[in-house]
């Protein structure tokens, strides 16, 4: 037999119909997929006023004082814009209700929005990355007061930025890809501020060039973990956390379970993991055990793994899947020994 059963952990309708058990993927409304899309538009916004105005103050001084440090991080800063405004533009995307072919909304925006996030990331730190040799090389005057006193200024500015980002829900990987670019900027701040310091002191031109080199460090750094993290959804991997190996091993210990094939476990966006897999289940199971082993398989995938929404299709081997129908009447079922208590729970 085999029974389609999609399910969210919220919803438990069902209904038999000559021997299935179908459980009803009813009323979404009080049901939340992902992290919610406009949750942290005000912080975003608080954090996008704050970067924008000292952006255009340190692009200006930067020039000024001729250092390559704040300039590349007038650039870093240029980018934090950009990814504010990309994520809040994701935000509004990832809001759209499902409808029509999109049947899950445009919740990957915030996904795609952290992958462009990501590879600018890179590619500012290989141009800072040329142009820091280049001036270690052949260095340039740079004026150390003035890079420090604008550095002193923006590790306040971003401070208040990353403090604000740090309140809101960080588990979307919209808001941690725009939190990664405010965070790698405080630190390139710091490390500016110090190149400020000592160029002033020692007159060595060369530690504003050493800067850059610092602050590209961080921006790969921080360009790879978001690029992995986001094509790690894009190409539908299991997340992070969930071993397919153990959900299997744990659904197969189920009484009444015989096996489980075509397993898939992937995540929509942020905080949405899904499953679906097809389940053996005993040929003496009915149809009101099978909505009973149904039940509990979907507690044990929400309460003990955190899957909200599956999928679940039970089969067992008397089911004829000619058609689109089971056509296993009620007279052939052999209700008897399933049950629901997990293996090696009986006494």
């Amino acid at each position: 037999m085999s029974d389609v059963q999609p399910r969210d952990a919220d919803h438990a309708g069902h209904a038999d119909h000559a021997g299935h058990t179908h459980a009803g993927h009813a009323d979404h409304a009080g049901h939340t997929h992902g992290v919610r899309a406009d949750a942290d538009r005000r912080y975003l916004l608080i954090a996008l006023a704050l970067l924008v105005v000292f952006m255009l103050f340190e692009v200006a001084v930067g020039f000024l004082a001729s250092s390559l440090a704040l300039i590349s991080d007038a650039g870093h800063m240029l980018t934090d814009v950009g990814a504010l405004a990309m994520a809040l533009v994701a935000m509004r995307l990832a809001a759209s209700p499902a409808a029509g072919q999109r049947t899950f909304g445009l919740k990957r925006a915030e996904i795609l929005s952290a992958q462009i996030n990501g590879i600018t990331l890179l590619v500012l730190a290989a141009i800072f990355v040329f142009e820091a040799i280049r001036r270690l090389i052949t260095p340039p005057r740079v004026e150390g007061g003035l890079v420090l006193i604008v550095a002193l200024v923006g590790i306040v500015i971003n401070v208040a930025a990353t403090w604000t980002l740090a309140r809101a829900n960080r588990q979307s990987l919209n808001i941690e890809g725009s939190f990664q670019h405010i965070l790698t900027d405080l630190y390139a701040f710091i490390a500016t501020g110090v190149a400020g310091a000592l160029i002033y002191l020692t007159g060595i031109n060369r530690l504003d060039a050493i800067a850059a080199l610092v602050v590209a460090a961080l921006m790969t750094y921080a360009g790879i973990n978001l690029v992995r993290a986001s094509w790690r959804i894009l190409l539908e991997a299991a997340p992070a956390g969930l071993d397919p190996e153990l959900i299997a091993q744990a659904i197969t210990q189920e009484a009444g379970v015989e096996g489980v094939h075509d397993l898939h476990i992937w995540e929509v966006t942020s905080g949405f993991p899904v499953l679906s897999a097809h389940i053996d289940v005993s040929d003496q199971c009915d149809a009101e055990q099978r909505n009973a082993l149904l039940d509990h398989l979907t507690r044990l995938l929400d309460e003990r793994f955190g899957l909200h929404h599956t999928t679940i299709q039970l089969e067992c081997e008397l089911c004829d899947a000619d058609g689109l129908f089971c056509t296993l009447s009620r007279d052939e079922e052999q209700p008897g020994q399933c049950a629901t208590t997990p293996r090696g729970a009986e006494r």
